[in-house]
């Protein structure tokens, strides 16, 4: 384990240790993203979603390899849909509907079921969340104090939605927050690119927002994480 500097927007930088930071991977389900899933039998645009995922997948290389705790989150629910709230339950009619990978968002469904290039390794926690927060009446948050953790790294999807949500929760829980923006997507990429820039509003209340090549230089020690930062968005 390690203290690093991780450079950000805007020409900010944050100091990490490593063994105080986590990885958050959040609902890369494949309903979200296959061209096999939900969305893309609907017809939703996806290609965002495809996108991101090698930029997902080298800050999921990097921080295994520097030894950080990556966790996993799936949005999903009881086949009875108990824990589906009442607002929901009543607008959002999609949630147990039946979809070509199983019923859309419950527990054990193959459309539910984390991508395979992000499959979790055995150890690695994976959170189920019956709401948008992946802190949301979860064991989340005594996953990470018992383990010492104050920094969340994010990458999933959507930006907008999800990731956003779990984020803001975090930081009303005390923990510092890094959005890897590469590593994050919409399905419209204006809602993802106003999320980024919220993060930039209220005096960078929200964090910091960074990349999946700025943590890997990072991680690996290379010179380049000082002397570049992410696109403006």
């Amino acid at each position: 384990m390690a203290r690093i500097k991780l450079a950000c927007e805007r020409g900010r930088s944050i100091e990490l240790d490593t063994a105080r930071t986590a990885l958050a991977c959040i609902d890369f389900q494949a309903d979200f993203v296959l061209p096999e899933g939900r969305a893309g039998a609907l017809g939703l645009p996806i290609e965002p979603l495809v996108a991101a995922i090698p930029a997902a997948q080298r800050a999921l290389s990097a921080a295994r390899e520097a030894g950080m705790l990556v966790f996993f989150t799936r949005e999903c629910y009881a086949p009875d849909l108990s824990d589906l709230n009442a607002f929901r339950r009543r607008y959002d009619l999609a949630i147990g509907s039946q979809g070509p990978l199983g019923r859309f968002l419950v527990k054990g469904e193959r459309g539910t079921g984390i991508i395979p290039d992000l499959r979790p390794r055995d150890g690695e926690p994976v959170i189920d969340k019956a709401g948008f927060s992946a802190f949301h009446q979860t064991t989340l948050d005594t996953v990470l104090r018992v383990r010492g953790i104050d920094t969340l790294l994010f990458m999933g999807y959507t930006t907008q939605c999800c990731v956003a949500s779990t984020l803001r929760h975090a930081v009303d829980l005390g923990y510092a927050c890094v959005l890897l923006q590469d590593a994050c997507a919409a399905y419209d990429l204006a809602d993802h690119e106003a999320t980024v820039r919220v993060m930039y509003s209220e005096g960078d209340n929200f964090g910091w927002v960074s990349d999946s090549a700025l943590l890997t230089a990072a991680l690996q020690g290379s010179d380049t994480a000082f002397e570049s930062t992410p696109p403006r968005v």
